[in-house]
């Protein structure tokens, strides 16, 4: 694919870096057009060398090519990362006067904005105007993440991660736009996997990574939901941005809080790989091997309660909102006899979720893995096949079906 990554004159400028070396190791041509400004920051050697292009700022460079035309022609996709205030504004009013803007006027691609910026500029009525006026035009806005912002200041207006940018991007190219559809919907999920202690040191979990919750988060998000993200399994990904999270250990402590944030839910996703099981006794003092307490030899197991089971029941009770939309997972293998699919069409009439998107698992299949694949099921429709691909695509797939069972 041919990207053009443009630079803003920000502090962030440093992590464009980052943008051009991902796309160039997946392969990519990637072409860097700095702003004036942005060159002040990162000077245009760094991005030639990155991206194995020419640099330039101005549309009186290569008149005889017509670059200021060509450059936006030939992409697959314009990333302007970080975009600041100032370019958010002149792009908006349809300014062309360097080589960044002239380009965006000009494609007919993806266009993908991500604005880096104090929070207090993020917040102005007169960016925010300029953010809707983009966004109007079919123009793609990440929001921006919470965090560390330069000097002592935190707030909303940080460049997300590059990992985060790179995903959105991808998916935006896959064909999936981010109309905010969920604007004013309050959308929770559960991510990652929980952890039943055995003793202080040791715990039953499982191999989820959490990275399709994750995803689910930031595409939720991006198309203006209110996200609360419910997480387990100390997670060591990027904070989907302008999510809330709430970090969990054990399966009860996240029925706990997804029953409690589950009252005011539109719709409630349940990514998590919980565990089934946890001991029935956890030791106080860490087990130690040569011990001759028969105890240790084995270890009793019960039931964990089905959190997706219950929130469909608390539903029926009226505890959740009669319109909340329930969504299940199911990580299933086959055998002999059965295969996943239909062990996963037998959870789905069992669990009586709106959707479940169910996949096979195994050796190297879903769990810790970049992509995912399986099938989506719905009440009275065939299963819509989910073809391998990046977990954020995935997740848009599932987010579009929320949103046809929300209207």
């Amino acid at each position: 694919m041919n990207i053009v990554v443009g630079v803003a004159g920000g502090i962030a400028a440093y992590k464009a870096c980052h943008i051009v070396r991902s796309f160039k190791e997946a392969g990519d041509e990637v072409t860097v057009v700095p702003t004036e400004s942005a060159l002040r920051f990162v000077g245009a050697a760094t991005f030639e060398a990155l991206s194995g292009n020419r640099v330039s700022t101005s549309v009186f460079s290569d008149v005889d090519e017509v670059r200021h035309v060509r450059v936006g022609q030939e992409a697959d996709a314009v990333v302007i990362a970080p975009a600041t205030a100032d370019v958010v504004a002149r792009i908006a009013g349809g300014h062309a006067n360097d080589l960044l803007t002239a380009t965006v006027l000009v494609a007919t691609c993806p266009v993908i904005v991500v604005p880096a910026m104090h929070t207090e500029m993020w917040n102005n009525p007169a960016v925010q105007a300029n953010v809707q006026v983009l966004r109007s035009r079919g123009i793609t806005v990440i929001e921006p993440a919470h965090g560390r912002l330069t000097g002592k200041d935190s707030g909303p207006g940080r460049l997300p991660d590059t990992e985060q940018i790179v995903d959105v991007v991808r998916t935006r190219m896959a064909g999936y736009s981010f109309p905010l559809d969920l604007a004013g919907k309050k959308v929770v999920i559960s991510a990652g996997g929980t952890q039943e202690p055995l003793d202080p040191v040791r715990y039953l979990g499982n191999r989820s990574s959490g990275r399709q919750g994750y995803a689910l988060a930031e595409i939720a998000a991006q198309r203006g939901a209110d996200v609360v993200l419910v997480a387990g399994n100390h997670v060591a990904l990027p904070l989907p941005a302008g999510a809330r999270v709430v970090d969990v250990v054990t399966t009860r402590e996240m029925e706990a809080v997804m029953n409690q944030e589950a009252k005011d839910a539109d719709v409630v996703i349940m990514a998590a790989a919980v565990a089934d099981f946890r001991p029935a006794n956890e030791a106080a003092f860490k087990m130690k091997k040569g011990n001759d307490d028969a105890a240790l030899a084995s270890v009793e197991l019960v039931e964990n309660p089905d959190i997706l089971a219950s929130l469909v029941k608390r539903r029926d009770a009226g505890e959740v909102p009669a319109g909340c939309v329930i969504v299940g997972f199911a990580a299933e293998t086959g055998d002999a006899d059965t295969s996943a699919l239909e062990y996963a069409q037998a959870k789905f009439e069992r669990k009586g979720c709106d959707l479940l998107m169910a996949n096979e698992v195994g050796e190297g299949k879903v769990f810790g893995q970049l992509d995912n694949a399986g099938w989506l099921l719905r009440r009275g429709e065939e299963p819509q096949v989910v073809h391998s691909g990046s977990k954020h695509v995935v997740s848009a797939q599932i987010v579009d079906a929320v949103v046809a069972h929300l209207q």
